[in-house]
């Protein structure tokens, strides 16, 4: 590496996994611009193995969807804003597993939509993940077709501490991120955070081989991975929620009950975000975002819904967002990239 590239690792035991945002020491402190190398356990903390293993029985709540870190950004304030790029999202196994449960998803009775209906029955699909040819193996429980899918690995939950002292299970998305399990969390993608708490606090884990919009089963093809991410501080404005920058996309977030709510809050941050990187009329921006967004679902199962708004850079030439910033920290990718 260049003497200039800072690189660190994190590779957490199992006892220092943590299922919550919010409240916990950092187990690692950076400076801005440092490179991180880290580990992250699957949500089902690797118990799950075989498709006998039924997450009911192996499996122990609240011990669900454990995070790496919390990770501190020295100089990070309230008000700031921290950015996250992730240079790297790579399967640290051979293989990963899906399920489903009899009252979690999309599509079954849950503890806050009461059906009378039996709930969904409680499998397991366990993938054959191939890293060499970037492909992971769908094999039917029951019959039919094998189908293989191309990988496309994420992480379904990164965020940093909530504000005012609160803690938020690590399964539920918030205005501080979470859960928020959007595909659109995958290499090549800084996300940005409000900053609510000094050092920021930044966590992640759920990593995804791959994940349908809206997860709709409830899980996606859930891996540990090994991860690399840039961190970097932006002083001052700090958004309300989460947002996310592509070389072609700026994204919005909105996580929250009902869906429609998560959906007008992406949109009003995406048509104010669009408004003032352009300087347009805010009414000029949300009739150019009508006709030219995108609205991607994150997460239709969780204890808070998740929508994200994305409108092509390409339609706001010249705007610079976030100082930057994106732009810098996909160099240092690229740097750390070419010497690894």
């Amino acid at each position: 590496m260049t003497a200039s590239l800072e690189v660190v690792s994190l590779e957490p035991t199992p006892d220092q996994l943590r299922y919550s945002f919010g409240g916990g020491e950092p187990l690692l402190t950076v400076a801005p611009g440092t490179v991180v190398e880290l580990t992250t356990e699957d949500c089902y903390g690797g118990k799950v193995r075989s498709v006998e293993d039924l997450p009911s029985q192996v499996c122990h709540f609240p011990f669900l969807n454990p995070v790496s870190g919390p990770i501190a950004v020295e100089g990070a304030e309230p008000g700031d804003t921290l950015a996250v790029h992730l240079v790297d999202v790579a399967p640290a196994r051979d293989w990963a597993v899906s399920s489903t449960f009899p009252h979690f998803g999309a599509l079954t009775t849950t503890h806050s939509t009461a059906m009378l209906h039996e709930p969904l029955e409680e499998l397991v699909w366990l993938y054959e993940v191939d890293r060499e040819r970037g492909t992971c193996l769908f094999r039917p429980r029951r019959g039919g077709p094998e189908v293989e899918l191309p990988l496309d690995p994420m992480h379904g939950t990164i965020g940093v501490a909530p504000a005012a002292g609160e803690v938020f299970a690590s399964i539920t998305p918030g205005a501080h991120g979470g859960n928020m399990d959007t595909p659109e969390v995958r290499a090549g993608t800084t996300v940005y955070f409000g900053v609510n708490v000094p050092g920021g606090m930044l966590s992640l884990g759920d990593g995804h081989c791959r994940q349908g919009e809206g997860e709709v089963c409830g899980t996606a093809v859930e891996s540990a991975m090994r991860t690399v991410v840039v961190v970097d501080l932006v002083k001052g404005g700090g958004p309300a929620w989460p947002r996310l920058e592509t070389d072609e996309f700026l994204m919005s977030t909105g996580s929250v009950r009902p869906l429609e709510d998560a959906y007008r809050i992406s949109q009003h941050d995406l048509v104010t975000w669009a408004a003032e990187l352009a300087g347009w009329d805010e009414l000029d921006a949300l009739q150019l975002v009508s006709q030219a967004g995108l609205a991607p679902a994150g997460n239709v199962v969780d204890t808070n819904y998740t929508m994200v708004a994305k409108l092509a850079k390409r339609y706001l030439p010249g705007a610079v967002a976030a100082d930057g910033v994106h732009e810098r920290l996909r160099a240092t990718a690229a740097a750390y990239l070419q010497e690894r």
